[in-house]
């Protein structure tokens, strides 16, 4: 009996199963075209970070606003906000200091200044120092929280021509790399560029890509000692406030003695009290286009000030 049972389940177990002809596949996907890629792919082409700074009548920083305040458009076409934070975050910044040949008088007062800058940052705030002068961009201080400036900042020599162009490329590209979402150049200047392979258009389009904020001292002598006469459009002076402007930074005009000190103290403080508002673009053309942005805020008498937009990706052409 055990062995007919056994004789019949090595024939059960010996016929073959059939096999389908054609085995089930999952849908075609092209490298990339993955749901997760696909995902952050969109994210990182259509995401904008907007830096918000709201002040009152008397300019004081308006705080206790909520997102139900804010609408954000587009090119005239309401977005819809993704996140928004009122919270005093930690910012990094870079300083570039102009060393050329004009500024040998000032020296002393610009690193005075920059002392006071770096001794009212916050815990967790960074920053780093360029100088520009002498045709060069040197690096005086790589990203630190150390609030002691380098040695390099106090044996600083006035002397040759002024790349500031170069010198704001090369601050974008560091402060580029940076996990912050307010990032700022802070840039003390008391001319025009002299000398600089770059271009302003590429400097505004660089700073503008990275969505940084520009700040500007003006140094010339119509600004420190009511000499001459005051900066055109088209002057050192001219070019910074569009670049600020450009960027929602803030161009201080008068910052001569202890004007120069507050106007590193009200940087600081901007920074620490901004709305930071982001939104994924309803414009999903990668045309490379300019677009305009506009922040609104439901209670009136507000002086609202941010960036005036940004250039959309270019859809790279195989």
């Amino acid at each position: 009996m055990l062995t007919t049972i056994f004789n019949l389940a090595l024939l059960i177990f010996s016929i073959p199963l059939p096999v389908p002809t054609t085995l089930p596949q999952e849908p075609r996907q092209e490298p990339g075209e993955r749901r997760g890629q696909q995902d952050s792919i969109a994210v990182e082409t259509n995401l904008v970070v907007v830096n918000v700074t709201i002040r009152d009548a008397r300019r004081s920083y308006v705080a206790g606003l909520t997102r139900d305040n804010f609408q954000i458009l587009e090119d005239d076409i309401r977005q819809e906000i993704l996140s928004f934070n009122d919270e005093e975050n930690t910012f990094t910044s870079a300083i570039l200091l102009d060393s050329s040949g004009s500024m040998e008088s000032k020296l002393s007062l610009v690193r005075s200044a920059c002392a006071v800058f770096v001794d009212g940052l916050g815990v967790g705030d960074s920053y780093s120092i360029f100088s520009f002068g002498d045709a060069k961009v040197r690096k005086l201080q790589d990203f630190t929280e150390i609030r002691d400036l380098p040695d390099a900042v106090w044996d600083l020599k006035a002397r040759g021509q002024t790349p500031l162009y170069d010198a704001i490329i090369e601050a974008t590209a560091a402060l580029s790399q940076r996990p912050e979402r307010r990032r700022a150049i802070v840039i003390v200047s008391d001319g025009a560029d002299t000398q600089s392979r770059a271009s302003l258009d590429e400097v505004i389009r660089k700073a503008v890509e990275a969505q940084l904020l520009v700040y500007a001292v003006d140094l010339t002598d119509a600004s420190v000692y009511g000499a001459g006469s005051q900066p055109g459009v088209n002057s050192g002076a001219g070019i910074l406030k569009s670049l600020t402007t450009k960027t929602g930074g803030q161009f201080f005009q008068t910052p001569g003695g202890s004007r120069l000190r507050e106007a590193f103290a009200e940087t600081i403080e901007e920074l620490r009290h901004q709305y930071t508002v982001t939104y994924n673009s309803s414009n999903e053309r990668q045309d490379g286009r300019w677009r305009s942005i506009e922040v609104r805020v439901n209670r009136p008498d507000l002086r609202i000030r941010t960036r005036q937009g940004y250039w959309a990706r270019r859809r790279n052409r195989q």
